[in-house]
């Protein structure tokens, strides 16, 4: 079959990447927006545009069964779609290019049709292709404990060994803050961002703590290793549960520090703690688990007690995240505006008395993670394969993206729990 395709290819008058061209004028309104070179050596489309290989005819498949994101996806991580150039200067150009033209259109039959039929020409057509490896295969019921244990072992139990090669050294897996220094390391503005969460908790060795999602331990260490306080931590990884407790039995801090392996919702304690936190994981409960979520984070902190969520937002389409998110890194999460989180928690019972948001400090966080990819590439790709790094590339450049351009967003929320007087400062004193 490969002789026959080939035989074929080399008749063609112009090769593949013109016929593509222009068979798909109207559906990006107009030229190409990029320079595409098709698996004949045939190329198409401005030469001073960013540079898209089809590499294999797959990837016209993969687009004609999940047309957009999500087919451009699956054949970038497999290979079959190459962006040889610097990827975010490639994304960044074609949306403006969307934007500009009003993409997506809605194409004529005709059109349809014409496309169709190029598409055939080039033994394209058939039934979908397998998904690639690295995609989600979600079942169950949304939200059910057993399906969000899947949900969050398909992103975090890639290995501890992978985490460790991409995050900063503390293993914090949140947006991080940074200051004036333009050369400020991921490392020091995580070490920055934990020193303010604990200052906001007003956490010290007379106070307990609930960090919950507590990840790979980031704010749990911390709280008991720089700031005295005692701390219990849960989450649902157990990779994530095994690497806290050798941190812990390294660090001595046993008698401060125990991990659950626990849901959220299972959390028996009920107004114990002094503060609650809960980096970046308010987004994987779901839309219509976010007032449990918000309900057990002001049933588990004393009258009083401060509660602080940092959570991403979004006010563009796709409250997942998009396509290429939901299947390959993040099933089930659900994000809104940040103005609908906040109604959310005081709702919930909590009293809302700070926002601050630190949406262009992702932007620089997702730089020193993805720096830490390209430098790690081989000891990466040993670990999980060519195919997952090839998805970890995709979604950093495209969530810095996402960051820089305000699609997404992400803030820290100071609430208290009424019931009993507050020691919060009037004015910011962190």
């Amino acid at each position: 079959m490969t002789a026959t395709i080939s035989r074929r290819r080399t008749s063609r008058v112009g090769g593949v990447a013109v016929e593509l061209a222009e068979a798909a004028r109207p559906f990006v309104g107009g030229e190409l927006p990029v320079q595409l070179r098709a698996w004949d050596g045939s190329e198409a489309g401005p030469a001073d545009a960013p540079v898209v290989e089809l590499t294999s005819p797959d990837a016209l498949r993969r687009l004609l069964w999940h047309p957009g994101e999500l087919g451009a996806a699956q054949a970038y991580v497999t290979g079959e779609l190459e962006v040889p150039g610097d990827l975010g200067a490639a994304l960044t150009h074609a949306f403006a290019v969307g934007r500009e033209r009003g993409l997506p259109g809605r194409p004529s039959p005709s059109a349809l049709a014409h496309g169709l039929r190029t598409l055939g020409s080039l033994g394209v057509l058939g039934k979908p292709l397998p998904p690639p490896a690295s995609q989600a295969r979600m079942r169950g019921r949304l939200h059910t404990r057993r399906r969000d244990r899947r949900a969050i072992s398909h992103h975090y139990d890639l290995s501890n060994e992978f985490y460790a090669l991409v995050l900063d050294p503390a293993m914090a897996y949140s947006c991080a803050y940074y200051g004036d220094d333009p050369d400020q390391t991921v490392e020091s503005a995580q070490r920055a961002k934990l020193d303010l969460v604990c200052r906001k908790l007003d956490l010290g060795p007379d106070r307990s703590l609930l960090d919950v999602g507590c990840g790979w331990g980031s704010l749990t260490l911390h709280a008991a290793e720089h700031f005295g306080a005692r701390v219990v931590g849960v989450t649902i990884a157990a990779e994530q549960k095994r690497f806290v407790d050798q941190r812990i039995a390294e660090r001595g801090l046993g008698d401060r520090v125990e991990v659950r392996l626990q849901d959220y919702r299972d959390v028996p304690e009920r107004d114990y703690f002094d503060a609650v936190g809960s980096l970046e994981m308010g987004e994987h409960v779901g839309e219509r688990r976010y007032p449990t979520y918000v309900d057990v984070l002001r049933r588990v902190v004393r009258p009083g007690g401060r509660v602080l969520v940092q959570q991403m937002s979004r006010t563009a389409r796709h409250p997942g995240g998009g396509p290429f998110i939901e299947s390959f890194i993040a099933p089930d999460m659900h994000m809104r505006p940040v103005g609908e989180t906040v109604a959310l928690l005081e709702r919930g019972g909590l009293e809302v008395r700070d926002v601050q948001s630190l949406r262009e400090h992702y932007v620089r966080t997702v730089a020193g993670w993805l720096e830490n990819v390209e430098l790690n590439l081989p000891e990466l790709t040993a670990l999980v394969g060519e195919e997952v790094v090839r998805v970890w590339r995709l979604y950093l450049v495209g969530g810095s993206l996402a960051f820089r351009d305000g699609r997404m967003g992400v803030d820290q929320m100071l609430c208290v729990r009424p019931g009993a007087a507050h020691d919060l400062p009037p004015e910011r004193a962190w």
